[in-house]
């Protein structure tokens, strides 16, 4: 009979109402044809979300091939399908848990490194599969394309597949991503727009290989829709947005004193779990690392300003008691 996976990762985002939710790194700033997108999926959900049209103008649109997934979630698991069996996997310590579950669902052997491409590259072996998160989840730390050449050279030499994770890279000021035949890169908007229940993201590099694996329909008419207005705005909603995020990250930065490359923040509270409690009891939810292994940490994202305003004020009056 079936047997559970036993392995579980928890995963970001408000479960209760009520509080003001920093646990979930996404832009604070929705886009202004919000509701008339909800509206355009209203008129098209009763019929098959066909958006192949879309996918080719998303493609020009970013002048290269590429294959809209269900955010990045769909395209771990085709991942799956496609190169995790019985290959070794190399997955670095302290990132977003879902690899290492994609990973043993589909029986891979995984082994961890550290969280550093020139050391990272020391484990790769001829075939493996290497998943690095660029930015980091939880640290928002980004890596220069200079920084992880020695990751990708070993990758390259030695056969194997890099998987890039860039969820987070619109955040970045002044981004840069590497080239290469041997890469997969992860990108979605669901943290830029705003919008987590709309899974809409894209894979760049293999489109024919992950097209022929991905379940049909499976952004549905909200994604379909969000496609169009994305296309019509060509990303001036983040042109516009992104701004405000950064001012405000340099805010935190000199309050909280912590530093991040993207839009959260990792903070060492002592106890995470009771300083998450405690914050609650201000109205306020920010994200325990202990799921990443970093049970003295807790993660907040970048708000609008005032905003921001009552974590600074919530984290003074904290201080002393942590």
């Amino acid at each position: 009979m079936l047997e559970p996976v036993k392995f579980s990762t928890y995963h970001g985002g408000s479960r209760e109402d009520g509080y003001l939710d920093f646990s979930a790194s996404l832009n604070p700033y929705l886009p202004e044809w919000l509701d008339e997108m909800f509206q355009r999926a209203k008129e098209i959900s009763t019929r098959y979300s066909y958006y192949e049209r879309l996918e080719e103008e998303l493609g020009e649109l970013l002048g290269e091939p590429l294959t809209v997934t269900a955010g990045i979630t769909e395209a771990l698991y085709l991942l799956g399908t496609l190169a995790l069996r019985g290959r070794k996997v190399v997955i670095p310590r302290h990132t977003y848990g879902e690899y290492e579950r994609v990973a043993r669902i589909f029986g891979a052997e995984v082994v961890k490194g550290p969280n550093e491409p020139d050391k990272l590259a020391e484990l790769v072996e001829r075939n493996s599969v290497v998943f690095f998160c660029n930015p980091n989840n939880p640290d928002g730390r980004f890596y220069r394309v200079k920084e992880l050449r020695p990751l990708f050279y070993a990758v390259e030499d030695r056969k194997a597949l890099l998987i890039l994770d860039e969820a987070f890279i619109d955040f970045v000021e002044r981004p840069e991503s590497p080239e290469g035949e041997n890469i997969v890169k992860l990108r979605t908007f669901t943290k830029s727009y705003g919008l987590p229940g709309i899974r809409v993201g894209y894979v760049l590099g293999f489109s024919e290989a992950f097209r022929s694996v991905r379940m049909p329909w499976s952004i549905g008419s909200t994604g379909v829709a969000f496609l169009e207005f994305l296309l019509k705005d060509g990303f001036e909603h983040l042109r516009r947005t992104m701004p405000l995020i950064w001012r405000e990250k340099e805010r935190l930065e000199k309050e909280l004193r912590v530093k991040s490359d993207a839009n959260f923040f990792i903070k060492r509270v002592g106890n995470a779990r009771e300083f998450v409690e405690a914050l609650k009891r201000h109205g306020i939810l920010v994200r325990s690392c202990e799921s990443f292994g970093l049970p003295e940490y807790v993660r907040f994202s970048v708000r609008k300003p005032e905003e921001n305003g009552r974590l600074i004020e919530a984290f003074r009056e904290l201080g002393e008691e942590f």
